[in-house]
This record gives C-alpha cells, structure tokens and sequence, in this order.
C-alpha cells in the first residue's frame, strides 16, 4: 500500500483522535444506537518489520562480506538475499553516527558533534536532540509500529545518565523505543556489563565463569522479545534496533572464538591489508582499477615492531577477530529467530558493518587495560608486561584493545580510521541491504553513495509512512537524509544523495557530485597541535579514484576553492560552525558550558544506591577524601562492602573482613594498596571511617589512609599513587556491595554484600583539589578512549 491508499492523516503525530459526529441516543438499546467498532492503529498496509544491525568499530576491510579476514557468514547470507553498499558512510564517530542514524538528520543538527563526554554548550555540540527532530523510532511507534532497542546507547547527555534521568533522551521513553535492553556510554566490559532494562539498572544473570556474555545476553532479549510481540500482536510490525558492544574494545570473546584465528596474523598488519585488498577485488566491492592507499603516516610498519612483541600483537588480532566473528553468530541468531517465525521476508533488514572506521585508539602496541592510557599511566605497561600478560587478552583478566596497525588494517583499501572524518577509512563502512518481499535483487552491489542519514526515509517510504510535520505539538525539521529505495532494483540509478559534508574534532570534508575535498587536522593519538586555517586541503575524484590515492589539488585549484566554499555554506547550514578542536576545555565542565550533576563538595548515599557511573557521583581523584558510614554491626561480626568504586581495573573499596575494616586501592589491576585497622568494631551502631589525605604537588600522587570508629583511630597505610583521571568506563559505585568484577582481591567477586545494615554513607573532600594542573596531553588521553 502507497501513502495515498491509507485513508489515516499520519503527518501530525500523535494521530489526532476524532470525535464522534453521529447520532446520540438515550439508551443503548436504541435501535438507532451506532457506532463505529474500535480501530486498532496499524502502519499502512504492506509496512515490513525492520531490523538495524550496527556493529561498533569495525572497519571497511574487517567483515569477510567486504573482503576482510574476519569470517561473518550470516553478514554474507543477509547479502546473498539482497544488497551490498560499498559506498556508505558514516560520521567517523560512535555517538554522532547513531544520532544520525536514529534521527534522519545530519548530528550536528541534532546536536552531536562529538561524544556526550564532550559535549559544549554549542548547538551543534550539546549532546541535546532537538524536540524539533524526532527520533525514527518514536515516529513509527506513532504509526503503530512495536519498536525495541538492544545493546549500546551512547547518546544520553552525561548529566542525564543517573537514576533520577531525565529520560527524555533515553532510548526508552524518549527515544520512542517502547524496550531497551543494553548499556549507556561508549563501551562495556562484556563479561561485567553495566546494563538497563528500560531505565532499570540490572545485574547480569551469572559470571563469566558460569558462562555469561553480554553479547549471547542481549541476542537472547532480543529473541524473546521478538517472538513475544509476534505471539502478542502478529499483525502489527516491528521495529528493532540491535546495537552491540561489539566490535568495540574491550575486545571480551570466549576463548574458543579468538582460537579458530590462531595463527592467521602472524604476517603482520602490512600483509594482511594487502590479502584483503586482493579478496575485495575479486569480491567486486571495489574497482578493478582501485589502488592500495599506503600506510597512513605516523602507523608503523609491521616489520618495525620488535619480535618479541610480534606474538603479543597477533593475538590482539586473534582476539578481535574472534570478538567480530562471535557478534555474527549472535546476529545469525536472532535472523534465525525471525525466519522461524516465518517473517524474515518481509523484513527490512540493514547490516552497518561499523559505527565509524576501526579504531586507532589502541597505542601503537595495543593494551590489556585502556585504563593505562586513560590515566596518562602507558610507561608502567611495558613490552615485558605485555608478553607476560598475552594468555589474558579477551579474558575477564583484561580490558584490552589492539594496536593502531590493525585498525589500519582493517580500514582496506582507505588511508586512516576512526575520528578521521576527512578520509573514507574513517567513514565508509560496508553495509547490507536485505528486504526480499520489497527488493527482487539478490546478491548484488550497490555504488550510489549513500551515508548513515539515508536510513531513516529509507524505512519510512518502505513503510509508506510520511515525514511527519508536527510531533508532539512541535513543527518538525525536515529529515536531511536521501531515501535509498530508489536503488533498490536499479543497478545503474542515478545518484540521489549527491552532497555530504564530514567534520569530526576539526578533520573534514565534503563530497559534492564524485568529488571530495578533504582536510585532516589531527592523528586520532594526538592532540590538535595548530589551527584550522593551517590545515592542508586535498582534492580528489572519487569517480575515478575510488580510495582517494591522488590527491589534485595542486593541479585544481579552482575546483578545489569552489568545494571548501561549499563546505563552509554546508557548515553554516547544519550547525557545525565554530568548530571546536579543544581538547581539555571540552573536558571540563565549567568550560565547556555543560551541567554537571554533582557540583558540592559532600555526597551521601543512602540504601539501594548502586550502579552510579563516574558522573553522577563525587570526583574523589587528585585530592584529599572522606568516608563516612553509619553502619550497624551485628553480634556475630560483619562482613562485606560499606562502599565501592570502581572494579577490577583500578577503583577503591571500604569494607570490613571478620568484622576487621580494611581500605582496597587498585591501580589499574596491576598494584593493590590495603591498609587495615589493628582491631575489630564492635558490635551496635557506629560511625566507620576512612580518610585519605592525599600527598598533592601533582596528578595521581599517593596519600595515607586513617581508619577509625567513632572517631578513635584503628589503623593506618600508605597508597603510594592513584589514578588521576578515571577509575573505569562502565564499573561504577556501589553502596554496601561491590557489583560487576571486584575492586579487591581481598573479597570475592559475588557475596562480597554487607552482612550488617548501613542507614548512610557520605563522602566529603578536602580542599586541596589539584585537577587544576590537568594539561592538554593528559585530557587527551582520556578523550581518546571514550569514543
């Protein structure tokens, strides 16, 4: 059914309810009594189920789809039954793609120029979706679709990230999904995930040892849900939005996945882009003619690492292969499911093979706890502590990520990855089309470009539904975004979407009618090191030089005046002006113009308070501390968590053994400071104390911890460093037990609770903060692994 067919106004959203106009009678037996039956509201006829799958950080050349050396057979099976865009792109960056993605507009309209942690006060930074721009999600529950989200959200401002919301940018409600199952933020521990169902922190159903994953976790909910809405309403469609973590570090796969690639990348980076480059020209997904761009400056090359590393860096690769290859399995899964229930042909599915290209934010020798770099910390993981710690990548042991020449790799045939939005290895990702009721084409390619807004009218005109005008009572912004459908059983269309501009933390560019003009302005590990007006521009024809490997600026210089000037026009239209290259004042909240939660000097926590991420508590880092507690210790003794932060990558814990207090530091999983008290509390009510007095002159210096009762002194230590900038991405605080992996070894990782009672807990910090002396270089680090 076309729009025309369906005789419901579907432009101004909610549909109006309309009043009845006929005949009233007095009594309901009346035989002129009549009304018309209940509608139920249902999409136009003929609307198709849709299904968006988006992988995180997988590059152009890593999905065998796309020639990469990663075996994804149901990727390949969903192509085998429709399409293959080997020219769709994406912002170069996590949150700013999935707004777009959601949204049908360019991110910076929406607000997403950078990731939430970043956000300014800027309209085209704020991290704040307009109301005048609709969620995709939300327009289709309007016309009855079922809509449900699963796995990663990181759009949510960092101020509405807590308990008390608001929700109004959550998936659920405000983001029109009626179901959310997944995490917040830009990355979770796979095996400890930080999860929600709707708004609702949950804990995982078991450990790792018992055989929990998230990624088999969120599949599962996914396949329950789906068959619970075909059992409940078969009629209606649905819509789900499957986001995992995958394949974003931490790169956590079960053993036996990262084993099936043991062996295969021992000839290094250099070698492997090239295996792929020579499988994606015999798959067709580029020219005959294309040509292998070179190294990227500033990656070294495979036969400049050290053997003894060499080892070390092919099983960072063995691991993420593994992690990529387990995520489509559990996407094969839930396929599965919707074939068994004998619907997968009329359903519209997407396969986005990355939210960005692959990401170089690994260091050039890759970590086993992006807590290192995180923290400014890297000379303590050294080579021989990387060789010793090899068996535990993709382990519960590590919280890895693989060195900057696999992204690389994994961006074939295109020069950079990730957070280089300039050049299509941090922009073009391999996507798949599949609708087999609305698309007659099988197993064909599709070169028209395209890019990640185009996917909201897309599934709008599949589903005969209208751009609404108005949404809730607000006139809507038009979607920015170019329907692909036109390409859908026509090879040789015209290009409909014949102008995008890129811009991500100052590198951009602009595709106007097969041509690029592109300027990159910083490496993804450095910090913006000059202005914007010293950046070098370069020009390309994309027509006849698919992977932008010959730069014509010099020879076109008029073409190339004409491109930045339509950059700039591009720029002022979507928001994107002033670009914003700063690197600590995004950082700071104060200067970037962005609420903060917490904001005074003191915080109590009260029972049930757990599960708070690192912005909706106090900063403890860099300063002096105390905590109190109000705790009730019972006859027998007590034992367990007063309070935590943190995990088993770096955090703190006060807690009580045999009714002994103890004081856990753990500098990111390699040193642990405990300090106990010399006697034990006695039972009754009493106030617990730690304080730490921190040494200051600097970031992450050390400090001495004084443990007391009732204000008698039972015992003190020394933690001789801390951590200066974060304690972990997704591990958060926990009032009276330590969720997720365990900050100390001292306890375990379950019954770790409180066997007492604790009516509150307070932290209040001292006055000798020293954040102040954060520079640029050390912002920067913190930046780069959050994306």
């Amino acid at each position: 059914m076309t729009q025309a067919d369906d005789d419901i106004q579907r432009t101004a959203l909610p549909i109006p309810d309309l009043a009845y106009t006929g005949t009233v009678t007095y009594d309901a037996s009346d035989p002129d009594t009549a009304y018309p039956p209940i509608r139920r509201l249902n999409p136009p006829a003929g609307a198709p189920n849709v299904l968006i799958v988006l992988i995180d950080d997988a590059g152009f050349g890593s999905s065998s789809a796309f020639g990469g050396p990663v075996q994804t057979p149901n990727f390949e099976r969903v192509a085998a039954q429709g399409l293959k865009y080997t020219r769709f792109h994406t912002t170069a960056l996590c949150s700013p793609t999935r707004a777009a993605l959601l949204s049908g507009r360019n991110h910076h309209t929406v607000g997403m120029g950078g990731i939430t942690e970043i956000a300014t006060s800027a309209p085209g930074y704020n991290s704040l979706r307009p109301n005048s721009c609709a969620p995709l999600a939300e327009t289709l529950k309007l016309n009855g679709y079922n809509t449900a989200q699963f796995g990663k959200c990181h759009e949510v401002p960092v101020w509405e990230t807590s308990a008390v919301g608001p929700f109004d940018h959550w998936p659920h409600p405000g983001g029109g999904f009626e179901y959310f199952y997944g995490f917040l933020g830009g990355e979770t521990n796979q095996w400890y995930p930080a999860i929600y169902e709707n708004t609702s922190p949950q804990e995982p159903w078991g450990t790792p040892e018992e055989g929990y994953h998230f990624m088999a976790d969120m599949t599962d909910k996914a396949i329950n849900w789906t068959r619970q809405q075909k059992s409940l309403a078969p009629d209606k469609p649905f819509f789900t939005y499957f986001a995992p973590g995958a394949t974003h570090a931490p790169h956590h796969v079960p053993q036996e996945w990262a084993a099936k690639y043991k062996g295969q990348f021992d000839q290094g980076w250099d070698a492997v882009r090239d295996e792929t480059f020579a499988r994606q020209k015999q798959l067709g997904v580029i020219p005959a003619d294309a040509v292998l761009t070179e190294r990227s400056a500033g990656i070294p090359a495979w036969s400049e690492m050290s053997d003894a590393i060499k080892p070390v860096l092919a099983r960072q690769m063995e691991v993420y292969a593994g992690f990529l290859a387990y995520a489509d399995h559990h996407v094969g899964r839930l396929l599965d499911a919707i074939e068994d229930l004998g619907i997968l042909d009329d359903t519209l599915v997407y396969v986005i093979i990355g939210d960005n290209g692959a990401s170089a934010e690994g260091t050039m020798e890759g970590t086993t706890n992006e807590g290192f770099v995180l923290n400014h910390m890297e000379p303590l993981e050294t080579e021989e502590f990387r060789i010793e710690h090899i068996d535990d990548i993709g382990t519960p042991k590590s919280y890895n990520h693989y060195a900057i020449g696999w992204a690389h790799a994994m961006d074939t045939p295109y020069q950079w990855t990730k957070q280089v939005a300039s050049h299509w290895g941090g922009t073009r990702n391999g996507t798949i089309v599949s609708w087999p009721k609305g698309i007659t084409a099988r197993g064909e390619i599709r070169s028209q470009f395209s890019h990640v807004i185009d996917v909201a009218p897309t599934v709008l005109q599949a589903a005969g539904i209208p751009e609404p005008s108005t949404v809730n009572g607000v006139t809507q912004r038009p979607y920015e975004g170019t329907a692909m459908n036109y390409s859908f059983n026509d090879t040789d269309a015209a290009e409909a979407h014949e102008t995008q501009y890129f811009e991500m933390l100052g590198n951009r560019a602009i595709y106007h009618k097969g041509w690029t003009a592109v300027a990159k302005h910083k490496d993804p590990w450095l910090a913006s090191s000059h202005g914007l007006d010293d950046d070098v521009w370069e020009l390309y024809n994309v027509e006849a030089d698919w992977t932008q490997s010959h730069d014509l600026a010099s020879q076109e210089p008029e073409r190339l005046a004409h491109l930045q000037r339509l950059f700039l026009i591009q720029a002022a239209r979507f928001n994107v002006l002033p670009m914003d290259i700063r690197s600590a004042e995004r950082l700071n909240d104060e200067l970037a113009g962005r609420p903060a939660l917490i904001n005074r000097p003191t915080q109590i926590f009260y029972p049930g308070m757990r599960r708070l991420g690192e912005n909706s508590v106090i900063n403890v880092k860099n300063k002096s501390y105390t905590i109190t507690a109000l705790v009730e210790v019972p006859d027998d003794g007590v034992n367990g968590v007063i309070l935590a932060q943190g995990g088993a990558f770096g955090g703190w814990s006060f807690y009580a053994t045999d009714s002994t207090l103890k004081f856990a530091y753990n500098v990111l999983g390699i040193q642990e400071f405990l300090i106990g008290a010399d006697s034990v509390v006695p039972a009754g009510s009493h106030e617990v104390q730690a304080h730490f007095a921190y040494d200051g002159n600097g970031l992450g210096k050390g400090g001495t911890i004084t443990l007391s009762v009732d204000g008698e002194k039972l015992g003190e230590g020394r933690i001789d460093r801390t951590m200066p900038f974060q304690f972990s991405f997704d591990e958060t605080v926990d009032l009276g037990i330590d969720l997720a992996s365990p900050v100390s070894s001292d306890y375990q990782p379950t019954g770790n609770a409180f066997t007492g009672s604790i009516a509150w807990a307070r932290i209040d910090l001292g006055d000798d903060d020293q954040s102040h002396l954060i520079d640029d270089e050390h912002r920067l680090a913190a930046a780069m692994l959050r994306q």
